[in-house]
């Protein structure tokens, strides 16, 4: 064999070799895109629909179908207002486990109204309270939500730190019993002293357990008597304690732009703060239609998504 010949040979080889290579590369990188994920994920949250619930043209049953199928959303987070009685109803959350189940959606979380004060200051109603929130963590634990949300109200006439104190002595007690059962007890800025951000940050502080988290809601920052605290300040004092966050929209421009809350530098602080998990559709306005609102959230939401990444 000639030495161009064996030349001409190893050409070839190192050709083919290099080809390999190079489409191995360009398919691992195909494989990394395909198995990168998001920067956030998209959840329902159920009181978008709270209209159509209430009213009875939408049952609690279908909530994962009509999430899944009309809204391609593939993560639900129920309220325990529309099913209150059946906390206890193992065949009902049965059903409820099984339809979200069988269509693949996720079950996130339960939001919790209406089971009392676990910031009473009568002791034995807060103890109530929180004994009152056990069944929901059960619940939630079988039908395989991370955490239930709940409400840190305490009584408005205390004092600021007073009502911290008690706050935080409730969610104390409950984070311990969430603990045992692995659900997590999150509070969402929800009204009075719970929509001051430094106050809200301060209760978990003083809870001091890390079963014990917060929901930020984009939208519920007003703490009474007509004021205001700061959205985006807010939210950045709850993420770091953050296990869910709920994208509170209303109303929106030509755009798609949500004309109360910036996006954009909402969910970039979201981010800055490490989160990445589900971030949960919550319409509350009247001038679109209740899907109307939740299919511009949902755009709203991967675009932003997109130009974040």
């Amino acid at each position: 064999m000639s030495q161009s010949t064996t030349r001409r040979q190893f050409l070839a080889v190192s050709a083919s070799v290099t080809s390999a290579m190079g489409i191995a590369h360009l398919t691992g990188l195909k494989l990394n895109a395909a198995n990168k994920k998001p920067l956030y994920e998209i959840s329902l949250a159920q009181w978008s629909l709270h209209k159509m619930l209430f009213d009875g043209k939408l049952d609690n049953l279908d909530f994962a179908k009509t999430t899944k199928e009309k809204f391609g959303i593939n993560a639900v987070e129920y309220v325990n207002q529309f099913f209150k009685d059946k906390a206890k109803d193992m065949a009902y959350l049965g059903e409820m486990k099984k339809r979200a189940s069988d269509l693949g959606v996720a079950n996130v979380l339960i939001m919790i109204d209406g089971e009392g004060n676990l910031g009473d200051p009568d002791e034995a109603a807060r103890i109530k309270a929180v004994e009152n929130h056990y069944k929901w963590v059960d619940a939630a634990k079988f039908l395989g939500c991370h955490s239930i949300r709940v409400n840190a109200r305490s009584d408005h006439k205390l004092s600021y730190g007073e009502q911290m104190v008690l706050a935080a002595d409730g969610l104390r007690r409950l984070s311990e019993f969430g603990a045992e059962k692995k659900i997590g007890i999150i509070v969402e800025n929800h009204g009075g002293l719970s929509s001051d951000g430094a106050w809200l940050a301060g209760v978990m502080k003083t809870v001091d357990n890390p079963n014990c988290g917060t929901l930020p809601d984009f939208g519920n920052f007003r703490i009474g008597d007509g004021n205001m605290y700061d959205r985006y300040q807010g939210v950045a004092e709850l993420m770091p304690y953050a296990k869910a966050v709920s994208a509170k929209s209303h109303d929106f421009d030509e755009q798609g732009n949500e004309i109360h809350t910036d996006y954009l530098r909402m969910m970039q602080i979201v981010l800055d703060a490490g989160y990445h998990g589900y971030v949960g559709i919550e319409y509350e306005g009247s001038k679109l239609s209740e899907p109307e609102g939740i299919i511009a959230t949902k755009k709203l939401l991967e675009r932003v998504r997109s130009e974040l990444a």
